[in-house]
């Protein structure tokens, strides 16, 4: 989705329905709000979690985003990251006597904003 006003351009990618848990999600989000995209690939790439795969899809596909509006790679930052639950699958397990316990899949909604710094800079210089 792209957001065009005449003082910013801002491209944002959303995935929904990932499932693991977004507090886990939320530890590696963390780690790349504010960051360039360049260092934020090389950052993901490095990252032991599983939760960092998911994200660094999610922020390719915002880059692929902005490409298609025509901004420079370089000049990207990730201006909005942010992480929401989603809904909780609830499964059964079976147990010794017959009993059952649930268990619970929870899933989030991961929503990345990257924003052109470059343009940012020359509107803040025009003021």
């Amino acid at each position: 989705m792209i957001t065009k006003n005449s003082t910013r351009t801002e491209v944002k990618a959303l995935a929904q329905n990932i499932h693991m848990s977004p507090f886990k999600v939320r530890r590696v989000i963390d780690q790349i709000r504010g960051r360039s995209y360049e260092e934020t690939l090389m950052i993901l790439e490095l990252m032991p979690y599983r939760a960092a795969v998911s994200i660094l899809k999610l922020v390719y596909s915002a880059a692929a985003n902005a490409n298609n509006l025509g901004l420079n790679e370089a000049d990207l930052v990730i201006s909005k990251a942010e992480v929401n639950g989603g809904t909780v699958l609830k499964r059964l397990r079976p147990r010794a006597r017959g009993r059952s316990y649930r268990i619970k899949r929870p899933t989030c909604h991961i929503t990345i904003v990257l924003k052109d710094k470059s343009k940012k800079s020359l509107e803040e210089s025009k003021i």
